[in-house]
């Protein structure tokens, strides 16, 4: 069964995280608030679908630490940070550390829907790319080696003959490797062989 995506909420303004808190739920979005930074990183589970809103100025840690430590557990939760004071410094250090956005208190609610939003769609993406990855590493990991040199020189754009003249080898083994490796790897062309390949960083043969 699939979790349904949450909104992790970390500030120590107990009436900011109500009012969060009550304006997300009333959008039937699911919501998890936090005053507590060390009890959040206690709590968070990377296998749980969501995103995480951060207040930036917290009083035990601040929220970029609270975000490497958040990424150094394992978790990909896009995180947006909250401020009363934002700074260009402060904004530009939480976008190099990863961070979806970044918007300022007293928020719109509109902007805070919307950023919200993006951040659920940010994740789902994120974690749709994984499933599919890991789906192509298993099928890798099933070819034998002589089928993973025959897929890299394939997405090389070679032909079977030329495959073939490379590893020393006959044209119809070539041929048999080939079938093989689009059946394991379960492609009907060499455009989707190649867009395979290309998303788990394997290289074309040179």
């Amino acid at each position: 069964m699939t979790k349904q995506p949450t909104v992790f909420v970390v500030d120590d303004d107990p009436s900011v995280l109500r009012a969060i808190s009550r304006f997300l739920r009333s959008h039937e979005l699911l919501v998890e608030p936090y005053e507590s930074p060390w009890q959040f990183l206690d709590a968070i589970d990377p296998a749980t679908p969501g995103c995480v809103l951060l207040d930036l100025s917290l009083p035990q840690i601040s929220g970029l630490e609270l975000q490497e430590r958040l990424a150094e557990s394992g978790s990909a939760h896009p995180v947006v940070f909250l401020t009363g004071y934002g700074s260009i410094r402060a904004s530009v250090q939480a976008m190099q550390a990863g961070a979806l956005d970044f918007i300022e208190k007293p928020f719109v609610d509109d902007v805070l829907l919307a950023t919200v939003r993006r951040a659920l769609d940010r994740d789902r993406e994120l974690r749709e790319r994984r499933i599919a990855s890991d789906s192509i590493v298993r099928r890798v990991a099933s070819l034998t080696p002589r089928e993973g040199e025959v897929l890299r020189h394939v997405i090389a754009g070679r032909l079977n003959k030329q495959i073939a003249a490379r590893l020393g080898t006959a044209e119809k083994t070539v041929k048999v490797h080939r079938a093989r490796v689009m059946r394991k790897m379960s492609v009907r062309s060499v455009a989707e062989l190649t867009r395979a390949a290309d998303c788990i960083g394997i290289q074309p043969e040179g």
